[in-house]
């Protein structure tokens, strides 16, 4: 087999693109609910792919005035303002055919002619964890691009990269194929709640309090610092959660069985006031970032993941610098008492569901944690793949 190289990221067969940050950078009565070109925020870009829940547009002719920041497909967007080292891959799959990025990002380009585009990729998904060594400013953390350029990497030749690339892929097409069905089941559980519980909704239901109608166990919760966390990887491996997703996986459990996840310190609602929720099975840790909750009889917690959801909850959130919701008004969102009945139907057509989703769950968190122990004994040559 051929010898890897040893380059620094300068040194490495792909362009750095900056956004525009000109006269010409757009002031925020510039950007639109939908038009011509998507402009990508921070916000937009998550750990490993984009997210497209909340977007804004410029219109072509602003599009046109900038120099810079223009996507082209099988492009990486990484971002270093902010929070530092999240990751996307401007696939086919991608919407949109117009994108350009904010001054909070950069854009990798491979010369495809030395370099494959989602290789480009993973070597940037493997070098995530070492971003923070180079990461500076406490208020508004960044990641320079010098620093960047200084980082190393190991380059094989152009054929092993594409076999490394198919087997990454693979692996994380499967979880994405897997998460998109469980977003279409529970779609289906949103529009069948909507029709029994809000457009069929009777004046006469009783309002109570979401206190009476979950239990909460946040006082079983126990924070494990990333070090500590870096010794709890022999033998199987469960999620470790925090507020918004899960952070790592440890070698030790807290909870066995269904919960509900709501975010209660740092990142706890939506950009448009609705609650950051997960909807755990089995075993796992959780740090002391999130609520843990349960659904009461004849609630499931499917029914209640489905209510938190389509809850604003924004009036309920305090502080101004470090968002929390605490258990006191949490307990006293209000919650309509509908029919037992009713809910006891919704419950039993939704079970269905809900079995299906935690199925692929469990093969999300499995193909997940093989991807993340491939990835960097692959990415490093610490296991080579033959090719024919």
């Amino acid at each position: 087999m051929a010898e890897w190289k040893e380059i620094s990221v300068k040194e490495a067969p792909f362009e750095i693109i900056d956004g525009d940050r000109g006269i010409n950078y757009p002031s925020q009565d510039e950007f639109y609910d939908e038009g011509y070109c998507l402009f990508l925020s921070t916000r937009n870009v998550r750990q490993t792919g984009f997210n497209f829940s909340d977007c804004q547009f410029i219109t072509q002719e602003k599009d046109e005035l900038l120099r810079k920041g223009k996507l082209r497909r099988n492009d990486t967007v990484l971002t270093t303002r902010g929070t530092v080292g999240n990751l996307a891959f401007y696939g086919n799959d991608v919407p949109f055919e117009n994108i350009r990025i904010n001054s909070g990002m950069i854009i990798v380009r491979p010369d495809v002619t030395k370099m494959e585009a989602i290789f480009c990729y993973y070597i940037f998904r493997y070098m995530q964890k070492s971003f923070e060594t180079f990461t500076s400013g406490s208020a508004q953390p960044q990641l320079p691009i010098r620093d960047l350029n200084e980082m190393e990497i190991s380059l094989p030749d152009l054929r092993e990269q594409r076999s490394i690339a198919s087997i990454l892929g693979s692996l994380d097409d499967k979880i994405d194929l897997l998460h998109r069905q469980n977003k279409t089941l529970e779609a289906l559980a949103e529009t069948l709640f909507r029709q029994r519980f809000v457009e069929e909704a009777n004046d006469g239901w009783e309002v109570g309090k979401l206190g009476d109608v979950i239990s909460i166990y946040d006082s079983m919760r126990r924070p494990v610092s990333s070090m500590e966390r870096d010794k709890m990887k022999t033998g199987q491996l469960y999620p470790y959660y925090g507020a918004a997703t899960i952070m790592d996986y440890v070698n030790d459990y807290i909870f066995d069985g269904e919960y509900i996840l709501m975010g209660e310190d740092g990142t706890v609602q939506t950009e448009d006031g609705y609650p950051i929720l997960q909807l755990p099975t089995g075993k796992f840790w959780v740090n002391n970032h999130t609520h843990i909750l349960q659904a009461k009889e004849p609630y499931s917690n499917f029914f209640m993941y489905i209510f938190l959801k389509k809850t604003n909850i924004a009036h309920i959130v305090t502080g101004a610098v470090q968002p929390k919701i605490n258990q006191e008004n949490l307990k006293s969102i209000e919650f309509p008492i509908s029919p037992v009945e009713k809910v006891e139907t919704f419950v039993s057509i939704t079970n269905d569901f809900w079995n299906k989703m935690n199925s692929n769950n469990s093969q999300i968190t499995s193909l997940t944690q093989m991807r993340d122990k491939l990835l960097p004994k692959l990415m490093s040559g610490e296991v080579r793949v033959k090719i024919n």
